[in-house]
C-alpha cells in the first residue's frame, strides 16, 4: 500500500510529530511505501519531496501587516498547500492519505484535492481542534466546553486565542468556514482518537462522522527499563506552558525531601524560575531541553515522573515512554491520563489543580519505595501488552481497509 502521511511538523517537535514519524517507520518496516508531507522547517530531515512542502510559517514571530494578512488567509484556506499537495499526488498517486495535525500552517484546503483525486482519507486527532477553535478546550486556563454544538462564537466572546481579539475572531471565522460553510471535514472517511476520552468528548461536543479508538504505540525495544533509581529525584518532562500545571507542581514540592528535575523549554520557563528563586524552593532545578538517551537517562535515574496537566490530555507519549522505562507516573485526574495511570497499579492520580493532593501522592511513593518499583514493573508490562507496534499496526490496517471500502462504496 502507498500511504501519504501528513503532519505540519515533521521533526520531533511534539507528540503529534513523533507519533506521525513513528507511524511512518512502522509502515515502512511492514513493506508499505510511505511518503511524508508537511511544512518546511530547518530541523526537518531530508525528506524525498521536501520541495513540495508548504512554506515555513511562524505564528509567534513579528510580521508586517501585509504578511499578517497573508498568514490569516492561508490559515483559512491555503492555496499554496492545495497546489503543492496536488503536484505531489500527481507524482505518487497514493492509495490512502493519513492526516494528523495540519490545522493553521497547512489548512484543510488540501481535502478538496483529495476529493478531486478520489483518495480515501483518515485523520488521527492529536488534539481538540475539530471541536474547539483553540484546540486545547481551555479558556482563561480552565477546561471549557462553551463551543459545544458549534457555538464557535464563544471563542470571540471569551477572547480565547492568546488573549487577542483579532486572533480569536480569526479562529472563530475559521471554524464556521470549515464546518458550516464548506463542510470540509465531511470529506474524511474515518477519524482516529488515541484516547477514549478524546473520542467521547469530541462526540459530545458535536463532531459528526465515524470515530474509532486507536492509542499511540511505543517500540519497547528502544527503551531499556530501570526499575530502581540512582538519585533521590523525580522528573517532569515536556513543554513549559500554562496547560501543564507546573505552578501547582512546584508548589507541591514545598517540604518534600526529594529533588524535582524540570526538563523542557517553553513560554513559562522564566516565570517558573522566578517562582523557584523568589520563594527559595531549593529542591527544584531546570535542566532545559533534553531528548534521546540524555532524556531517558535522567528518567531512569529518578524514582518516578509527574504529569500535572490541567487540560484534557489525549494519549500522552510522556506517560507511555515513562512506563517503557520502568517508571510509574503520578498524573492529574483529567483527560486521557487515567486511562494510562491506573491508581495503585501503574502509578497514582491526583485531583487536578490541587497542590496538596499532589504533595500527598508524591510523599506516598517516596515513603513506599517498594510500591514505586512494583508499579514501574506493572507499567512496563502494561506498555508491552497494550501499546506495542504489532498490535497498533494490525488495528491501523483494519482502519485503512475500512476507509478504502467505505470511500469506494460511496
Amino acid at each position: 500500500m502507498k500511504i501519504l502521511l501528513v503532519n505540519k511538523f515533521l521533526y520531533p517537535k511534539g507528540g503529534d510529530a513523533i507519533s506521525t514519524i513513528n507511524t511512518g517507520k512502522l509502515l515502512s518496516a511492514k513493506n508499505h511505501k510511505v511518503i511524508f508531507w508537511g511544512m518546511e522547517h530547518p530541523l526537518n530531515p531530508k525528506y524525498l519531496y521536501k520541495d513540495y512542502f508548504v512554506s515555513y510559517v511562524d505564528f509567534n514571530s513579528p510580521n508586517s501587516i501585509k504578511n499578517q494578512i497573508k498568514i490569516a488567509l492561508n490559515l483559512l484556506y491555503s492555496l499554496e498547500a492545495k497546489k503543492k499537495i496536488e503536484n505531489l499526488i500527481n507524482i505518487e498517486k497514493p492509495d490512502i492519505v493519513h492526516l494528523n495535525n495540519f490545522a493553521h500552517q497547512i489548512s484543510p484546503s488540501i481535502l478538496h484535492v483529495l476529493k478531486k483525486y478520489d483518495i480515501p482519507t483518515v485523520m488521527t486527532m492529536r488534539d481538540y481542534k475539530l471541536v474547539c477553535p483553540v484546540y486545547t478546550m481551555l479558556s482563561d486556563s480552565n477546561p471549557c466546553e462553551k463551543c459545544r454544538d458549534s457555538k464557535y462564537y464563544q471563542c470571540l466572546i471569551n477572547i480565547c486565542t492568546k488573549n487577542s481579539r483579532f486572533k480569536s475572531m480569526l479562529n472563530t471565522a475559521e471554524m464556521y468556514l470549515h464546518h458550516k460553510i464548506l463542510h470540509i471535514y465531511d470529506l474524511i472517511q474515518i477519524f482516529i482518537a488515541p484516547s477514549l476520552f478524546l473520542k467521547n468528548k469530541t462526540e459530545e461536543m458535536g463532531l459528526k462522522g465515524k470515530i474509532v479508538f486507536l492509542p499511540n504505540f511505543v517500540n519497547v525495544e528502544d527503551f531499556k527499563p530501570e526499575f530502581n533509581w540512582k538519585e533521590n529525584s523525580i522528573v517532569y518532562f515536556g513543554r513549559l506552558s500554562g496547560e501543564k500545571g507546573l505552578f501547582i507542581l512546584i508548589e507541591a514540592m514545598k517540604g518534600v525531601d526529594v529533588n524535582l528535575k524540570i526538563i523542557g523549554e517553553g513560554p513559562l520557563k522564566e516565570r517558573l524560575e522566578l517562582k523557584v528563586e523568589g520563594e527559595s524552593i531549593n529542591n527544584v532545578c531546570f535542566l532545559g531541553y533534553k531528548s534521546g538517551e540524555n532524556l531517558k537517562n535522567e528518567i531512569k535515574k529518578s524514582m518516578f515522573v509527574v504529569l500535572s496537566s490541567e487540560w484534557y490530555e489525549n494519549n500522552p507519549r510522556t506517560v507511555l515512554e515513562t512506563f517503557a522505562l520502568g517508571k510509574p507516573v503520578i498524573g492529574s485526574r483529567i483527560g486521557g491520563i487515567p486511562e494510562l495511570v491506573k491508581d495503585g497499579e501503574t502509578g497514582l492520580t491526583f485531583e487536578t489543580g490541587s497542590a496538596d493532593d499532589l504533595r500527598k501522592k508524591i510523599l506516598y511513593l517516596i515513603n513506599n519505595p517498594h510500591k514505586a518499583v512494583k508499579m514501574g514493573k506493572n507499567a512496563r508490562k502494561f506498555v508491552e501488552e497494550k501499546f506495542n507496534p504489532e498490535k497498533h499496526y494490525q488495528r491501523l490496517m483494519e482502519i485503512y481497509n475500512y476507509a478504502i471500502s467505505k470511500h469506494f462504496r460511496g
